[in-house]
């Protein structure tokens, strides 16, 4: 741990002896003051809490008293935003260390004020200062351009002036918080070191970063992560705080109290915010925070408690009380030792070991990384690197040396950039040059491996390696080399390694596991003597090392070994050694875990021609082996690298088709065609005989329930970027199509996932295909089908509703004299209402045929039997004497319309809220909101899982989980999510089957006056249901309440899908609307739980019933609930022609509070719905 040093240490010295509480929010206290801009300095600088404690410093001093006043340990400055950057906002940047000193010097005063005296009876004990350090508002872990835009010595410049000003002030120590970009923390640290030196005062670092409710930072960091990049940095507490209620810091704080060697903090907020009518509105009272935080103390071991926004002086009194002098308890003495990526930590003792080093982002060892690198093509180095991670690799070596190029900085600066954003691996940083190191420790957020140092040319360089992993809190990789060459025996290795011990450990206060000592080996190919044991040498040095120096690891760089040897021979030696290291404790490897085999995979008889050269038993160990392996091809798993490898072109193209790979479809194609001496028939039978016929066998798989629908979009863009490579080999010919088809989601409907899907599929066979999109009337869709004389007219829709426009159309095309056959298809029909209305008005089929498709597949092969005259007429017949057997089946006589009778629910009505009327909600935290996703809805029916089980499932749902923290990442920080709503309490009766809703207003002003009326359906069967019977009914006289909510996510989210099936990118499309449909989902009961609390409901009673549901099946009674609330106004939705929500990812509902509310169905079919 880095060796510390204080001028003063009175706050640790406290932490030794009881749990400190910090005091409340200081951004709520001063907004219930009701400040105005004159307070603020005037209109440029209101709303700038920071600069009151110049311009209005009694409104500050306020604060600090009221939480003084209830018994609180430590104060926090107001300073959380006065640094340069976001002073500047206010023209205030050339103030940040006034602003700071003044901040400090007013808390300052006041808690030695509070020192000398007794506050409830309590007697006088030390109160201290916190300098409060926020973020920047840079995020320079990112590829943003604007907020990337800074560099770490920038950032750590920035933060040397802050803490200059606090510490100038009087502050007991500095307390970095809600960080949300771990590389800016460690910024941070190392410009308040720099502070520290600056002004000659040294004082504790308190660092507290937020985590959102998946339990991770802005940029996905996870708390074991941070814990990891931080521990042994110089700070002295560590901890969370904002962003949630301590209901969701329960599982982060629970880690870093058993794990971490430093203190521990948590500064919840009072439960997550929700904005309503433009106030942030925090639901955990004061006693429930005060007894989540004490359950921390006592379960936990938490060092330092306090409260975050929305926390009051009540909160914080409800704490004192509880936790007042509570005994403070032992951390833990050791840490484990650990590496990180940006995201996640990675223990260096793996179980089994080793931690296996992936070799080929290495421009040394790799000609393909140093073609890329030259090149510039970071994302083809990020494949490389996510190879080797698919491989079983636990960390990446990078090095980016060149003699081509000068700039080693610069590419690894990009390398290392580029591939923290892309793997969750940690990185080592391989290079001799420390500008390139320090530049590589600058730019990687985790906790990074250096690669390497040793003492060949004495200690100075050395010291400087060991200096900035100190300052970075780095590992380092120690060669066992000194001034007398490389340590070739295995004495001569442990007195290396004790020697470059002492300096690391002794001298630098490195600890001893971030030390990992690489015994060296030697290649065994040239038959030297010198070196015939020298592996021997290397396992025997690795023994004495592990048990001479405690707590060190050891490290090797195993294909060294084999250097030399044929490619075909050089796995199994490795493997080999590899197996004998870590017999005798090698606890790293460098190399490419793709060619490792388990020893016990290999045969005896390869095992007993490895092991005699590594051991030297035989004279002719190395003759033997290299003659058998003269005749072996190159092994299994090679192969597996690139299964493709000894296919033909057209065999690839297959395979890229069906196992969904991008790379190598134009390269294939040219391979197949350039050669031949007339192109445009190769290419035609290319297209004939590889690409459709690989895309059938993708449809086959998807109708065999073999691959999910994302797979299949992905093999479409494969399919799509062959196609387009091959048109260029084609003569033109205007008109050659295999049929035109004019496609649309009818009027009314704003879905179009599945279309767009049957659109790829045809497109991809040779049809030519006219979409119209999606909402088209049915006068359009007619229209364009007569301009292109299309071959057939597909016709999508989602809702019952909507899918009544399809019969409409057909009798439109009937009266017309039309001959063009139509495919229906989509979630709300099904192929008993296809076969219905072949029937048109007159009563006779529609001759050119209505074709129900389940799927796209399905239309692709009904498309086959359209263009083939004999198929047709065989599908014509067929589907006719369907639809006649349906229709005789759908004859009954006329039904005589009964009175149902009322169910036996009685009303048990609630007393009216407070606030009636609409309330509007423009702000939801995403994140939690992610915490209400139903996941296996998203996976198995919004992202196509439902038919996997299994092996196949387990793999599939790693897969999507990967994806769905992705995603969530990327919405929080790109916002095309943005969760809002309107909802409303009003006052209500039944009558009937009707609800009657009336204006809050005159309801207060007792006369009552009707809004608008509601029928429900009731069932005609089992109980006679109707939601009309959970109200009170109109003849008790006595008023009820209903509730009714709107959510949306937005436009962006659709503006996004649009973006990505323009540009071709079918199956990232497909992910992001089934993750927007079910987020919209998500809004809805996050909301659903806020209504449920504010009318006072006990767990699990009340319902939330949305129409086009089986207790609501019809959507017109959306037009209804925009008229009560002003959701066109405030959330920019709109209603289509069917009474359907726009944007799509909407969610509409009424809310019922009766103790005895269940879902339940009306009871109609599907066909009777469609046919009404």
């Amino acid at each position: 741990m880095t060796k510390r040093k204080y001028t003063n240490r009175r706050y640790l010295d406290a932490i030794k002896e009881r749990v400190l509480i910090f005091d409340g929010a200081m951004g709520t206290s001063l907004q219930a003051q009701n400040l105005t801009a004159e307070h603020f300095g005037g209109e440029r600088l209101n709303g700038c809490n920071d600069y009151l404690v110049i311009s209005h410093p009694q409104a500050v001093e306020k604060v600090h008293r009221s939480f003084l006043e209830v018994g609180v340990d430590v104060l926090e400055t107001d300073t959380f935003r006065a640094n340069r950057l976001t002073m500047a906002e206010y023209g205030l940047q050339d103030r940040v260390i006034e602003i700071n000193q003044t901040a400090a010097g007013l808390a300052r005063r006041l808690a030695d004020e509070f020192s000398a005296k007794s506050v409830d009876d309590r007697p006088a004990q030390a109160r201290f200062v916190a300098g409060s350090i926020g973020p920047s508002g840079k995020l320079p872990s990112t590829e943003d351009p604007e907020l990337s835009n800074i560099s770490f010595d920038e950032l750590a410049d920035i933060f040397r002036e802050q803490a200059v000003g606090l510490i100038r002030g009087g502050v007991d120590l500095l307390l970095i918080e809600t960080s949300q970009d771990i590389l800016e923390v460690k910024a941070a640290i190392t410009g308040l070191q720099q502070a520290f030196e600056e002004t000659g005062i040294y004082l504790p670092v308190q660092v507290q970063v937020t985590l959102d409710t998946t339990g991770r930072m802005l940029l996905g960091t996870d708390i074991t992560a941070a814990l990891t990049i931080l521990e042994n940095l110089a700070i002295d507490v560590i901890g969370l705080n904002c962003s949630t209620g301590p209901e969701h810091m329960r599982e982060p704080i629970r880690l870093l109290g058993e794990q971490s060697t430093l203190p521990v903090s948590c500064i919840p907020n009072a439960g997550l915010p929700i904005n309503v009518d433009g106030q942030a509105v925090y639901p955990l009272e004061p006693q429930p925070f005060a007894e989540a935080l004490a359950e921390f103390v006592e379960k936990f071991n938490i060092s330092v408690v306090g409260g975050c926004c929305g926390t009051t002086p009540e909160h914080l009194k409800a704490l004192v009380q509880r936790l007042d002098n509570h005994p403070h308890s032992q951390r833990p003495l050791e840490s484990t030792a650990r590496l990180s990526s940006s995201i996640q930590a990675v223990a260096m003792h793996q179980v089994p070991p080793p931690l296996l080093i992936g070799e080929r982002c290495n421009a040394q060892g790799s000609r393909k990384f140093k073609r890329l690198l030259l090149e510039e093509d970071y994302d083809a180095i990020l494949e490389i690197a996510r190879e080797q991670v698919e491989y079983g690799a636990h960390a990446l070596d990078i090095s980016t040396a060149v003699t081509e190029r000068p700039d080693e900085v610069h590419l690894m600066r990009n390398v290392v950039k580029k591939l923290t954003l892309g793997v969750e691996v940690p990185l080592v940083i391989d290079t001799t040059e420390l500008d390139v190191l320090e530049g590589a420790l600058k730019t990687a957020p985790g906790r990074c491996l250096i690669n390497s140092t040793h003492l060949e040319g004495g200690r100075e360089k050395a010291d400087k390696i060991f200096s900035l992993a100190v300052v970075h809190n780095a590992a380092v990789i120690v060669l066992t080399i000194d001034e007398s060459g490389m340590a070739k025996t295995s004495q001569r290795k442990l007195e290396v390694a004790r020697r470059i011990h002492a300096m690391a450990v002794d001298e630098h206060g490195l600890p001893p596991d971030a030390l990992v000592f690489d015994v060296l080996t030697f290649t065994l190919a040239t038959g030297d003597p010198e070196f015939a044991e020298s592996a021997l040498e290397t396992i025997e040095g690795i023994r004495l090392i592990k048990q001479n120096l405690p707590g060190v690891l050891t490290s090797l760089g195993v294909s060294n070994l084999s250097f030399g040897l044929s490619p075909q021979s050089r796995p199994v030696l490795n493997s080999i050694m590899l197996y004998h290291c870590v017999q005798a404790g090698l606890d790293m490897a460098i190399i490419n875990p793709a060619h490792v085999t388990p020893y016990a995979d290999i045969s005896p008889q390869e095992k007993e021609l490895a092991e005699d050269l590594i051991f030297n038993r035989h004279p002719d160990a190395l003759q033997r082996y290299i003659e058998h392996y003269e005749n072996v091809q190159v092994s299994q798993e090679s192969n597996l690298v690139d299964p493709t490898a000894d296919m033909t072109p057209g065999q690839r193209l297959h395979w890229r088709i069906l196992h969904r790979h991008k790379d190598g479809v134009e390269a294939d194609i040219d391979e197949l065609i350039i050669g031949s001496p007339t192109r445009h028939e190769t290419a035609v039978k290319t297209l004939n005989t590889v690409l459709l016929p690989a895309m059938k066998e993708v449809g086959d798989k998807f109708g065999a329930g073999e691959l999910i629908l994302p797979f299949v979009l992905q093999s479409a863009e494969v399919m799509k970027k062959a196609v387009t490579h091959l048109e260029q080999y084609l003569d033109k010919v205007e008109g050659v199509t295999k049929g035109k088809v004019v496609l649309a989601t009818v009027y009314g409907d704003v879905h179009d996932i599945g279309k767009n899907l049957v659109k790829t599929i045809l497109a991809n066979n040779g049809y030519s295909v006219i979409d119209l999109g999606k909402q088209v009337p049915a006068e359009t869709i007619i229209t364009r089908a007569v301009e292109e004389n299309a071959t057939a007219i597909g016709l999508s829709a989602l809702l019952v509703s909507t899918s009544r426009q399809m019969p409409l159309i057909i009798n439109e095309l009937e009266r017309r004299g039309l001959k063009f056959p139509v495919l229906l298809g989509g979630a709300a029909i099904n192929r008993r209402f296809g076969r219905r209305i072949l029937f048109t008005e007159n009563g006779k089929p529609y001759a050119p045929g209505v074709f129900y498709c389940k799927d796209a597949f399905e239309g692709l092969d009904t498309m086959e039997a359209i263009i083939d005259e004999p198929k047709k007429n065989a599908l014509l017949e067929k589907i006719t004497r369907e639809a006649e057997m349906e229709i005789g089946r759908m004859k009954t006589p006329n039904e005589v319309v009964n009175i149902l009778p009322r169910s036996n629910i009685s009303s048990a009505p609630l007393p009216l809220p407070e606030k009636m009327g609409a309330h509007v909600v423009k702000v939801m935290p995403l994140e939690a909101i992610f915490q209400h996703l139903n996941i296996n809805e998203l996976y198995r029916l919004s992202w196509g899982a439902k038919n996997t089980h299994g092996e196949e499932w387990e793999k599939l749902k790693r897969e999507f989980d990967t994806r769905l923290q992705r995603m969530q990442k990327e919405a929080l920080t790109e916002k095309w999510l943005k969760p809002q709503a309107v909802y409303g309490f009003f006052p209500c009766q039944s009558d009937g089957d009707e609800l009657v809703i009336y204006d809050p207003a005159s309801v207060q002003a007792g006369k009552p006056r009707e809004l608008q009326r509601m029928r429900f359906p009731r069932q005609p069967h089992d109980e006679h249901l109707c939601l009309a019977d959970y109200f009170s009914a109109l003849q008790s006289g006595v008023m009820d309440v209903v509730a009714f909510q709107v959510v949306t996510v937005g436009q962006a989210a659709t503006e996004r899908f649009d973006r990505l099936q323009a540009a071709g990118d079918y199956s990232e499309g497909y992910f992001i609307h089934g993750l927007a449909v079910q987020t919209a989902e998500a809004t809805a009961e996050y909301l659903h739980r806020h209504i449920r609390r504010t009318l006072g409901l006990k767990e699990g009673q009340g319902k939330r019933y949305s129409w086009g549901y089986p207790a609501i099946p019809d959507l017109e009674d959306h037009r209804k609930v925009f008229d009560l609330l002003p959701i066109e106004k405030e959330l920019g939705m709109t209603l289509t022609s069917a009474f359907q929500l726009v944007p799509e990812q909407s969610t509409a509902a009424i809310i019922l509070h009766h103790p005895q509310a269940r879902y339940y169905s009306v009871g109609e079919s599907r066909v009777e719905q469609l046919m009404k």
